[in-house]
């Protein structure tokens, strides 16, 4: 399929075209670390109202396009918010995360839950893309983005975030029938959220299966995979130039099945060489990362060394540079900038010939 070369830059990389430089944003580019999101958050302390009141979302999401101009731009939202659209109640706790009010742990629980109308639930995701793209133009690409089945429903299980999964994992293996029902309908209804997305203006989407890379291969094999793909296939269904990310965290013992989601590009953590990941993705897959976040409390040597390093690693075609995960609350707004400034002015070719 021909792209024409006014099509923004990440869009073109993510598409498989070939590009002078890999395209750069950052997972969690808005956020804490910026001074201009601590002063927004002192007028509006709910989370759901910053992500949730359109102007309020439109401009949180646009802080660091104003002040770094990222070649991606991501909506401002998080994983849960479509929840409460299928009768999941829910909360955002600053600094602790989603809190589920009842956790779904019945048959008639299930069975209560109804399908997504995107429209009706979330009109603010509409106002806020369309502005979104109206405000970048062709100068960066929108980034929509959607929790994955598996880890929605860990959310919705166990209630609020776990360091060790037990109660959604008891669910797993000792009653599994239930947790398929539940990932079978929180697949379809991020699939409709997926494509509403795009119809809004998203132009690539990432779908974030955060706490995959708790289970064991054979487990992903089982309640992460196939829901994964049953999302990215009922989207491309409908919408197949759109690219799709697939973010795992911890994900070097999954890395390769991460790559039989129907995912377009799969991101890759700081516990994994980018030489490597490469090596076990073999050269078709595109890969996004995958700097640790830690590296920005460095100084700007390290920094510029660790980004020479890894775009080398990728090598010049299907690479998005990034973080492996977001970027932590603490970081130097200043590192940030240096690391944005130095990822602009790089030369793949320069770098990798």
């Amino acid at each position: 399929m021909g792209v024409s070369s006014t099509a923004p830059h990440l869009l073109r990389a993510a598409r498989g075209e070939i590009v002078d430089r890999p395209p750069v944003w950052m997972m969690r580019q808005a956020g804490r670390y910026m001074k201009a999101y601590r002063d927004l958050r002192e007028k509006y302390p709910s989370f759901r109202d910053r992500s949730e009141i359109p102007e309020v979302a439109i401009e949180v999401s646009l802080q660091p396009w104003k002040a770094f101009q990222p070649d991606g731009v991501i909506l401002f939202s998080d994983i849960v918010t479509p929840l409460p659209g299928l009768g999941i109640d829910m909360d955002i706790a600053e600094g602790k995360g989603p809190i589920i009010h009842s956790p779904i742990r019945t048959q008639a629980q299930i069975d209560s839950l109804h399908d997504l109308d995107p429209e009706a639930a979330l009109p603010f995701i509409k106002t806020i893309l369309q502005a979104l793209r109206q405000e970048v133009g062709n100068k960066s690409t929108v980034l929509g983005f959607v929790g994955a089945p598996w880890t929605l429903a860990a959310y919705a299980v166990e209630g609020k975030g776990s360091k060790t999964y037990s109660i959604i994992k008891n669910l797993a293996f000792s009653d599994p029938e239930i947790l398929h029902q539940l990932l079978t309908k929180l697949a379809d209804a991020i699939a409709v959220y997926a494509r509403y997305q795009i119809d809004c203006g998203a132009q690539v989407v990432q779908m974030f299966d955060s706490w995959a890379g708790q289970l064991s291969p054979q487990d992903y094999d089982t309640f992460a995979l196939p829901y994964q793909r049953r999302v990215f296939q009922q989207v491309k269904q409908t919408h197949p130039d759109t690219p799709l990310i697939l973010l795992v965290s911890g994900s070097a013992g999954v890395l390769e099945r991460m790559a039989q989601s129907g995912a377009d590009i799969v991101t890759v953590d700081w516990t994994v060489d980018m030489a490597d990941a490469r090596a076990r993705l073999g050269k078709h897959v595109k890969v996004q990362g995958n700097l640790d976040p830690g590296v920005l409390y460095a100084s700007k040597e390290f920094i510029r060394d660790r980004i020479y390093d890894t775009v080398r690693k990728a090598g010049n075609w299907g690479h998005i540079l990034n973080l492996g995960h977001g970027v932590l609350p603490d970081t130097p707004e200043e590192n940030v900038a240096f690391f944005f400034e130095t990822a602009k002015q790089l030369s793949t070719a320069a770098l990798v010939s």
